[in-house]
């Protein structure tokens, strides 16, 4: 079939539908008004043109639309077949030369309308037009008049030049088509402007002064300002930002800022306010346009995605994993409680074989248990549930007690473990410590101590599961903005292919040394939600066969203000002592 507008199968089938509504009103007036007979009737205006115009009319009315529905091809197909089958009926019954002259110019228009439509429908319609001079001359070919074949000729020539016309305009329609795309798509600008406007995601291009120089549909409907009245305006005016939460963005963090001066990307989950205080979850990424063959930013490209129905599936995800791992936890440790109690000598007497079978029972729902914890926290920490105190830590200090209560689990494995201060004064912590100290300067931040014991003990856990010998290291150093401390081991070291993804849930390296090593493959995750809760940043470097290195970066604070903290929290703690002394 040709593709051919509805608008005119639509003038085809009023066309069709006219003449047989005319032939039957004209056969009835004849017929039952004047009583003529069929024999009598120039036009062919008889009972039997008013059943064949009547089976037209009650298809048109009754089926035609429905068929369409589905193809109108077909029902173009049909309702031409019975059209045809009229107009045979008046070319053969008509008595008078001009019945038969306005049948024929019917019979014409109908074919001239069939070219239209594609060689299915044509040859359809042809086929009748057969029909029609072999039922004339009763198949008897031999006597076929002048005027039939000009019929037959005259409506091949027709049809099919009009099918061939139509074709040939169509390929030209869509070669101007082209033409014209090919045409608007003749400078980089132009593509670039194309493309950017048919994107789904929202994109905005800015200048190192901040103006909006493009945004496409997608943006605009994002922060509900026309594409017309964001151009030129600062892109602080046009786009505002919070947490997820609602709560507000640090005024000292300008992500927009941030791209152009440090020539980086950055990428976060927020929630977008319009204009119209229309609130939205997306997902944020910004890159530097940095001039080709220069080090000069000329702007930033800012993309951003409604992430909204991820985001509240992700929501419902961890509430499941939180009330699932909260009711499970429950029956977990009471197994746990009857196992240490039946290998207690003290309270059960049992056998050495039945006390190997009870001891991996024993280890098995203890993993069972931190796999329920760990499921808990990581449904904590993704959607801000995740306790937190944070409180002036000096991380000197709390390194070095945390270590002495470390220090057992590496001599287990015979491993030594060493503190790192600065670049150069190293500690062996293999021992007690606390003999000899070192001077160095101290090292505050503001975070939950629990937290970050939290994370340096699986870190910790996670060097000494991977080193079969060598050592374990804690550093710290710094500088004014940032602290930094690390865990290095000796281990195995991990793929380059499996960086990218250790801090991805559930994610575990496959090889021959872990797999024998048990672990729920949250432990990376819940550290860097941790972390991030105090805008710090985790990552790590290993080479094969050499060990790994985990780095962790935190804000520092000025000796000044952690001074000043400290007193704000004293403070705090001081006024509920003394308005529980007062009260009576």
């Amino acid at each position: 079939m040709q593709v051919v507008s509805t608008v005119w199968y639509r003038t085809y089938y009023w066309f069709m539908l006219s003449i047989s509504l005319l032939y039957a009103g004209a056969s009835i007036y004849i017929s039952y008004f004047h009583h003529l007979p069929a024999t009598q009737s120039a036009y062919a205006l008889t009972t039997t043109a008013l059943a064949i115009a009547s089976l037209q009319i009650v298809y048109s009315v009754l089926f035609y639309w429905v068929i369409q529905k589905k193809s109108w091809p077909i029902a173009t197909l049909i309702a031409s077949m019975l059209f045809g089958v009229l107009l045979i009926y008046c070319l053969h019954d008509s008595s008078s030369i001009t019945g038969q002259w306005i049948a024929m110019i019917l019979w014409f228009c109908m074919m001239a309308f069939n070219g239209l439509y594609g060689l299915e429908i044509l040859i359809g319609s042809f086929f009748i037009s057969l029909i029609y001079v072999s039922l004339d001359y009763n198949f008897a070919f031999k006597q076929i008049s002048h005027q039939s074949i000009e019929l037959i000729i005259g409506s091949a020539v027709i049809a099919f030049g009009t099918y061939l016309i139509w074709k040939r305009e169509s390929i030209s329609s869509r070669s101007k088509q082209l033409s014209l795309l090919s045409g608007m798509l003749q400078t980089k600008q132009e593509q670039s402007e194309i493309i950017i406007q048919s994107i789904a995601d929202g994109v905005m291009v800015y200048d190192t002064t901040g103006k909006i120089n493009l945004i496409n549909t997608a943006a605009a409907a994002l922060v509900e300002w026309t594409v017309k009245d964001s151009l030129g305006i600062d892109i602080h005016s046009v786009v505002k930002f919070t947490q997820e939460d609602g709560k507000p963005l640090d005024n000292k963090i300008d992500m927009f800022s941030f791209v152009l001066n440090e020539k980086r990307s950055f990428a976060q989950t927020l929630l977008l306010v319009g204009r119209e205080n229309k609130q939205t979850i997306v997902s944020l990424i910004i890159s530097p346009i940095i001039v080709q063959g220069k080090t000069t930013v000329a702007g930033a490209v800012a993309v951003i995605r409604d992430v909204t129905q991820q985001h509240q599936a992700e929501k419902q995800r961890a509430d499941f994993i939180s009330t699932a791992s909260h009711e499970m936890r429950t029956p977990v440790a009471a197994i746990e409680g009857y196992l240490a109690l039946a290998l207690n000598e003290k309270v059960s007497s049992i056998d050495s074989k039945a006390r190997d079978y009870l001891e991996k029972a024993h280890e098995s729902t203890e993993h069972l248990g931190k796999l329920f914890q760990d499921l808990l926290t990581s449904a904590k920490a993704e959607d801000g549930r995740l306790s937190n105190h944070p409180t002036v830590v000096e991380l000197g200090g709390f390194l070095e007690q945390l270590a002495d209560s470390l220090r057992f689990t590496a001599q287990k494995k015979q491993l030594a473990l060493e503190f790192l201060f600065g670049s150069n004064n190293v500690v062996d912590a293999s021992h007690q410590v606390g003999g000899n100290r070192v001077v160095r300067p101290l090292y505050y931040v503001y975070a939950d101590p629990e937290r970050l014991s939290e994370v340096i003990t699986n870190l910790f856990d996670n060097a000494v599961k991977y080193t079969d010998q060598g050592k374990i290291s804690i550093g710290l150093t710094g500088d004014k903005n940032v602290v930094q401390f690390y865990i290095r081991d000796t281990g195995a070291g991990i793929p380059a292919d499996d960086i990218p993804h250790l801090f991805q849930k559930f994610y575990r390296v496959d090889s021959s040394a872990t797999r024998t090593i048990s672990g729920t493959g949250l432990g990376l995750f819940i550290c860097q939600k941790i972390i991030e809760l105090y805008n710090g940043h985790i990552w790590v470097e290993s080479k094969l066969k050499t060990g790994s290195t985990f780095y962790i970066n935190l804000p520092r604070l000025s000796d000044e203000k952690a001074v000043k903290l400290k007193n704000t929290e004293a403070v705090k703690v001081t006024l509920p002592s003394i308005a529980s002394l007062a009260s009576p």
